[in-house]
């Protein structure tokens, strides 16, 4: 029997993992069904993928990279500083691969947890951890006739380096965050490229640029330069997220001023005011999770790129056709059409509690919610670290990080009482979310216009249960100081 069992080998994961080292808790087992770790860095290999918040913040804090190349570091380093990270913490010999989890079940008389693999194979823990990312499971479009498609089909999730891009005459549907990096690299390829876009994102000004080498070797030698450029950045994304966007009934003129930003960014940018119109949103600042480039917009003024925004009637085996009728010739399909985030993903795999509780049945038939973004009432001994209300501003390291510390009160609180379960009050729990409710209230999601956005923000309730409304700071010091007696324990 393993002490924990952690799924997923992201960095949520491997944040888990070392909470626990940190409380010599050893016995643990990670899985992870892709074959390395790292997380969304091992799977997507996109042309284009970098980190879009800026490096100094998109990391541990308690782990610092002096040596990013640059402001918004590619791909390939984020999952080069995962290995260090795990190389550090010795997480690697805990970790098995290529192994896919299918269920997991609360044995009430034994207090344990059993774990189902899809190979068949039943694992024992004591406590179980998901950390199974909020972006995992990716959406195909459900297009008639995109099963008949001819030619090379490639989600950018599930990219294929060793299809040839150059020459070929390629459609990508989506236009999301993914789509903002990977359509100025698609275009330096392709022949031809039209973008299918349903719905325009807003994307900011990227200021992006090389790390110098002394401001490197200043990161590596004096701890507080980098300690201070990563409050400077945090600073930022907090105006623009937390303020401008959780904030929005206190603070329209900060998610006014974000959305001028974008104007004045596109305006300057797309000379031609017909394809700006296209590329302008009709809803408010923030409803879809906003991104940064400088390539993005100029791409579409390139003559062998076309914006197509007349809505997808079907595929045929060589073309994409509109609802006017007109057909665009191609080879190649990419799709950027996201992940499907409340539908499959949480959770992503059948958890099953207490008194027989299905953890995503109920969820879908009562509402999305977990006390403080971590547990659920009915499930002892389980810590959900993708969860509706945990994403806290836009560094996913500030959550794993809050998560942490809150994992570290509540087993420290275990210690003291020597006992080995337990599990969230309904009181506490019911208590949280609705404080949580009436924040959200103020946010631009009921007070601003998200109804044309078709954001991944909002579950099939038409609530945006997925981030925390409150600040960055206020969020980490609740983790620390939650009340102990919100948890039952045995």
């Amino acid at each position: 029997m393993y002490e924990a069992i952690i799924v997923g080998a992201g960095f949520g994961g491997m944040g888990a993992a070392i909470a626990l080292k940190r409380m010599k808790i050893d016995n643990i087992l990670i899985l992870e069904r892709e074959d390395g770790l790292g997380g969304t860095w091992h799977v997507n290999r996109y042309p284009g993928l970098a980190v879009d918040i800026a490096s100094v913040t998109y990391s541990y804090s308690f782990e610092p990279n002096p040596y990013w190349s640059r402001m918004y570091a590619p791909g390939p380093e984020l999952k080069k500083y995962a290995e260090r990270v795990a190389a550090k913490y010795d997480l690697r010999r805990h970790m098995r691969f290529n192994t896919a989890v299918e269920q997991a079940i609360w044995d009430e008389k034994a207090q344990v947890w059993n774990v189902h693999l899809a190979t068949g194979e039943v694992l024992v823990a004591r406590y179980l951890f998901t950390a199974t990312g909020f972006l995992s499971q990716p959406k195909v479009p459900d297009i008639p006739g995109i099963e008949t498609f001819a030619g090379k089909v490639i989600h950018s999730a599930k990219w294929d380096d060793t299809y040839e891009l150059r020459g070929r005459k390629a459609a990508l549907i989506g236009t999301g965050a993914t789509a903002v990096q990977l359509v100025p690299e698609v275009a330096k390829l392709v022949s031809e490229l039209t973008v299918y876009q349903r719905t325009p994102i807003w994307v900011v000004p990227k200021v992006d640029g090389p790390i110098p080498k002394p401001v490197q070797f200043a990161f590596a030698h004096v701890p507080f330069a980098q300690k201070a450029a990563r409050l400077a950045n945090s600073a930022y994304l907090e105006a623009l997220m937390v303020v401008g966007v959780l904030h929005y009934k206190q603070a329209r003129a900060t998610n006014k001023g974000a959305e001028l930003l974008a104007r004045a960014h596109l305006r300057n940018q797309v000379p031609d005011p017909e394809l700006r119109r296209k590329l302008t949103p009709q809803y408010s600042f923030g409803c879809k999770r906003p991104t940064f480039s400088n390539e993005y917009y100029p791409t579409f003024s390139k003559r062998h790129v076309t914006l197509e925004t007349t809505s997808i009637d079907h595929i045929e085996p060589d073309g994409i056709v509109t609802v006017d009728g007109r057909k665009s010739q191609i080879d190649t399909l990419i799709l950027c059409t996201g992940f499907d985030l409340w539908d499959a993903n949480f959770p992503a795999f059948e958890i099953v509690g207490r008194q027989g509780r299905n953890l995503g049945k109920w969820w879908r038939e009562n509402r999305f919610q977990a006390y403080e973004g971590v547990t659920i009432p009915y499930f002892p001994n389980f810590i959900s670290l993708n969860s509706p209300y945990s994403y806290n501003g836009l560094s996913y390291f500030w959550t794993i990080e809050m998560q942490m510390k809150h994992m570290a009160r509540l087993f420290g609180a275990m210690r003291k009482r020597r006992v080995k379960t337990f599990e969230v009050k309904q009181l506490p729990n019911d208590e949280f979310l609705d404080r949580m409710t009436e924040k959200l209230d103020s946010s631009v999601f009921y007070r601003g216009d998200c109804s044309g956005a078709n954001s991944y923000y909002f579950n099939q309730h038409g609530e945006a249960a997925l981030l925390r409304p409150t600040p960055t700071a206020s969020g980490l010091w609740e983790a620390g100081r939650f009340p102990i007696d919100d948890y039952a324990y045995s």
